[in-house]
């Protein structure tokens, strides 16, 4: 087989592999191409500095351990956030946000509206909210990527992840 003879079978090999769409490694890792849709994650809380009380300009970070819809852990999720307005039923809050897959990276950011100061939760019981952020780019198989990612905070200290690709 001549050199352009195996370039154009490692094109074509490539071609197919991108084709394929998302696919779960033989180890239970997550794993989505360019053609990939949609990676559900759960989310478990390992740290966070939320204040009980949320002030304007004084940012707070959270920390997830990610596991796949098999209970395979998978990375991890890192959030930044910084309350812009805070009122007696929420606030405000601009955020970043960093997937580590066991693949690449996903970033995102966005702004949302936290529904309940984090003392009101303890008082009242927790109440079930999402939000999404737009992705802004990735590295490894994620290099590029695009799209959404919803969060729905199931309880104060458990999440569901939906990965939109676009």
């Amino acid at each position: 087989m001549t050199n352009i003879d195996r370039r154009h079978a490692l094109r074509v090999a490539s071609a197919a592999a991108v084709g394929m769409g998302a696919t779960l490694g033989a180890t239970g890792t997550a794993r989505a191409s360019r053609r990939a849709s949609t990676l559900n994650l759960k989310g478990r809380r390992a740290a966070a500095d939320i204040p009980g009380v949320l002030t304007a300009g004084a940012p707070y970070f959270v920390h997830y351990e990610l596991r796949d819809t098999d209970d395979n852990p998978v990375g991890t999720e890192s959030a930044h956030s910084l309350p812009i307005t805070v009122g007696p039923t929420g606030s405000l809050v601009l955020a970043t946000v960093a997937l580590r897959l066991t693949d690449g990276m996903l970033t995102a950011a966005g702004a949302f509206e936290r529904p309940l100061p984090a003392v009101t939760e303890v008082a009242l019981g927790y109440q079930p909210w999402s939000h999404t952020f737009a992705i802004t780019g990735g590295t490894g198989d994620y290099t590029g990527a695009s799209g959404e990612l919803r969060i729905d905070h199931l309880s104060r200290d458990d999440s569901a992840l939906t990965v939109t690709l676009t």
